[in-house]
Parts: structure tokens; C-alpha cells; sequence
């Protein structure tokens, strides 16, 4: 009975600020210190390229990021597992307890990383912990970001829909739905 009750506990009341770690990243919760140390990663423009918001290596921009990824409370820093550096971060948002869904989003991590295993080892990460409470994942990628597309494909996600969303300042910002069950997961990453 008392496994019932935790399971049902772990569905209304997950932890979004775990603490993961794997060979290359280590992920524990974002907290105000780290606004520095990650603003020195996002400063470089070519890390937005791709990005529906091209313009947050700006300071001021930045800075709106990381206040709504503070705030969310589900925000994770990613620092490389053996220096400690930081090398980016990612954030669960948008927990529907009733569908039993999380989002995985607002992920960038320094060129250093890509293509090197940091970005899938942290979406593994990410995934195999938030799995134990969610029966679905779902992914929202800029239209154009072809980067985080085909990187989140390679995992395992599935193509849904399209959507047309519009930026805090009325600009358009077309975004792809990508959903991933654990079924999806496990073919890529198996039990673990």
C-alpha cells in the first residue's frame, strides 16, 4: 500500500530540479550564482543562430531567459562532469498531471559540446528521470533550428504538428511539435 501512495505522490508532486549525472554532464538545479558563468556560454551569437530567439547572447535578453528559468523552478545547469565547467542548460516546464506530460526545452549548450555526446547524454538524462512519473514528452523547437530538430529526432522524438505561436512581443515564432512515449525512449536508450 505504501508503494501506491508514493507512486501516486510522484505523479502529483515530481521533482523538476534533480540532481543527474552521467560521463560527460552533470545537471543539478539553476540557481541565481550561476547567472554569470552561463551568460559567458550564451554570449556567443552563433550558439542562437538557429534559434527563434537569434538575439538572446544580449545581455538584456539574457537576462529576461534566465529570470523566467529561474522562475520556472524547473530549470537544470549543465556543467562538463569531469571540470565542472558550465557548459549550458535545460529546463522541464509545462507538467500536466492529469495527461501525465512534461515539456524538455529552452536547451542550449556551448559549441565546445556540439557533436560530441553532451546534448544526447543530457536528454537522456533528463529523459530517464522524468519517465518515471510521465507517460509523454513533448519537445517545442523553432521552425528553422534544423540543429535541434534532427538532434531531437535522433532520439527517438516523434514529428506531431506545426504550430504558430508569436513571441512575448507579437513577432511570429512558427514552432514543431515533437513528442516522445517511453516506449520511444527505451528503443533508443534501452531500461537503463
Amino acid at each position: 500500500m505504501a508503494r501506491q501512495h508514493d507512486l501516486n505522490r510522484a505523479v502529483t508532486a515530481p521533482d523538476f530540479q534533480p540532481l543527474l549525472s552521467g560521463a560527460l554532464v552533470a545537471l543539478r538545479p539553476l540557481v541565481e550564482a550561476d547567472r554569470e558563468a552561463l551568460f559567458a556560454v550564451a554570449a556567443d551569437p552563433l550558439v542562437w543562430e538557429q534559434h527563434p530567439n537569434s538575439d538572446r547572447y544580449q545581455r538584456k535578453v539574457f537576462d529576461a531567459f534566465f529570470d523566467a528559468a529561474m522562475e520556472s523552478r524547473g530549470a537544470l545547469l549543465a556543467a562538463d562532469a569531469k571540470t565542472g565547467k558550465v557548459v549550458g542548460t535545460s529546463r522541464y516546464y509545462g507538467w500536466n498531471p492529469r495527461a501525465r506530460s512534461i515539456a524538455i526545452g529552452f536547451t542550449f549548450l556551448s559549441r565546445s559540446c556540439w557533436g560530441k555526446g553532451h546534448n544526447r547524454e543530457m536528454k537522456e538524462l533528463m529523459l530517464r528521470h522524468v519517465f518515471r512519473f510521465s507517460k509523454t514528452v513533448i519537445f517545442h523547437i523553432g521552425e528553422n533550428n534544423q540543429r535541434s530538430r534532427k538532434a531531437i529526432e535522433k532520439i527517438g522524438a516523434r514529428f506531431l504538428r506545426a504550430e504558430a505561436r508569436t513571441h512575448a512581443d507579437g513577432r511570429p515564432n512558427p514552432t514543431v511539435v515533437y513528442a516522445m512515449k517511453e516506449a520511444d525512449f527505451i528503443a533508443v536508450f534501452g531500461e537503463g
